[in-house]
């Protein structure tokens, strides 16, 4: 089964750095797309930024692009992401997501496997 387990959260000021990562088991080399996704209380779960597994294709959302970067490491089935450049709004919970699929998606709903999320906190 596959199974994803997030970590890198935590408090940051504004301007600052953190870099996520995403342990992921179960996975081929080809044939998934690894997505993080954020949810702020009270608003919509939104896209972050995805990557497929196989051809290391990549996709941000507006928002982010420019100053979040994602990556993966396949002997280590991980995938990060790089956030530079905090800002308050960046605050939410970041859940990485799993979709079989060789196409990123954006919408939450394709992704069909979830890991338990970390807090990412920026502070102003």
């Amino acid at each position: 089964q596959v199974q994803l387990v997030e970590s890198g959260g935590g408090l940051v000021q504004a301007g600052g750095s953190l870099r996520l990562s995403c342990a992921a088991s179960g996975l081929t080399f080809s044939g998934y797309v690894l997505g993080w996704f954020r949810q702020a209380p009270g608003k919509e779960r939104e896209f972050v930024a995805a990557i497929t597994w196989g051809s290391s294709r990549l996709l941000y959302s507006d928002s982010v692009k420019g100053r979040f970067t994602i990556s993966r490491e396949n002997f280590r089935n991980a995938v990060y992401l790089q956030m530079n450049n905090l800002k308050p709004e960046d605050t939410a919970m970041y859940y990485c997501a799993a979709d079989r699929a060789t196409a990123i998606g954006t919408d939450a709903r394709r992704y069909e496997h979830w890991g338990q999320g970390t807090q990412v906190t920026v502070s102003s």
